[in-house]
């Protein structure tokens, strides 16, 4: 039974961080204490470096050599299903599109497991359940965030091509006649393969420059050594990693705060 002290932890480790988000919103709207270009700097600081540290942090915590293989195939195989299930429905459905099973994918089986999910799972099972999560993380950061990027960007290409820009189309007019002339050239070149191979390298370079990748591949190779052989990291790295990721849950916190607020501003009513 749930007694009232176990309510209070969750309560305690979570609404901290929500008080961040509230802090960052109000500082925002009504304090007027950050510029627009100032909000996209802290944004871009805790995208590229508060949350990879925080990843690194958890994932070369793992022991690999001694992973939950229940777990981790008990969540692959949740996600998975949960990925089946939200492609027949946007197939069945008339008006089911890609979107649908981005939305319903992150909704379903993406949890912030990082910044909400750890304090939350310390304060229901203790630290015991920190290992588990960090296994679960891991398994996020190196395939499903992958292929939410590749769907993101297999949907914006497929936007993209169906809905032309207001600048194409003002000059469509007067480009009919050339596109007219150009159109087998253009049609050979747009074949499925083509594109295909398109969408791959764009999905390649954002890979390439997703910091969070890197920071749990490298979080995975570290904790292969340091397991294996009993290596640590030199005092100066491992402080310096902690004195950025500890603040990475609050940043995180404060950068989502400040982009509700823009996202309101942005969106027409």
């Amino acid at each position: 039974m749930i007694s009232t002290a176990d309510v209070y932890h969750v309560v305690a480790a979570t609404v901290p961080l929500y008080f961040a988000m509230i802090l960052a919103y109000i500082s925002v709207r009504w304090w007027k204490l950050f510029t627009p270009d100032q909000c996209a700097g802290i944004n871009k600081f805790v995208a590229k470096f508060s949350i990879p540290l925080l990843s690194f942090q958890v994932i070369s915590s793992i022991n690999p050599y001694k992973m939950n293989l229940k777990l981790i195939f008990a969540d692959f195989l949740q996600k998975l299903l949960a990925l089946l299930v939200l492609t027949a429905l946007a197939k069945i459905s008339s008006r089911g599109r890609l979107d649908w099973i981005i939305t319903g994918l992150s909704l379903s089986t993406l949890p912030n497991t990082l910044i909400l999910g750890l304090p939350l799972l310390r304060a229901m099972y203790g630290a015991e359940a920190e290992p588990l999560l960090s296994q679960i993380v891991g398994l996020q950061s190196l395939i499903w965030y992958n292929l939410l990027l590749f769907l993101f960007e297999l949907n914006a290409t497929k936007e993209a091509t169906v809905a032309p820009s207001s600048e194409t189309t003002g000059d469509q007019e007067a480009l009919q006649e050339s596109q007219y002339k150009e159109g087998e050239e253009v049609h050979s070149r747009t074949t499925r393969k083509v594109k295909a191979m398109l969408i791959l390298l764009k999905v390649g370079k954002k890979l390439m420059s997703n910091p969070n990748l890197y920071a749990t591949m490298v979080a995975l190779i570290w904790a292969s050594i340091h397991f294996r052989w009993g290596v640590k990291l030199p005092d100066i790295v491992d402080k310096s990693i902690v004195i950025l990721s500890t603040g990475g849950l609050g940043m995180a916190m404060f950068s989502l705060g400040m982009t509700i607020y823009h996202q309101q501003i942005n969106t027409p009513s």
